[in-house]
């Protein structure tokens, strides 16, 4: 379940590597970008993997999970 603005992902070539295509949505409310933000060659909202953790380890440090 992802708290995230989440892309459709359209022909853009690297949706299948970005977390905000492939993150699970959430079955009861979900935001989503209007059009995917792909454009001259580049994304300004691709979410690889180091994305991903930076995310994962700030939700931790803010939930208090986190020793760091």
């Amino acid at each position: 379940m992802s708290d995230i603005t989440m892309c459709f992902g359209g022909d853009c070539p690297v949706k299948e590597s970005c977390y905000r295509f492939m993150a699970e949505p959430n079955e009861y409310m979900q935001s989503y970008f209007s059009a995917p933000p792909f454009e001259n060659s580049t994304c300004k909202m691709y979410w690889g993997e180091a994305s991903e953790s930076i995310f994962n380890q700030l939700n931790d440090i803010v939930s208090g999970g986190s020793d760091a």
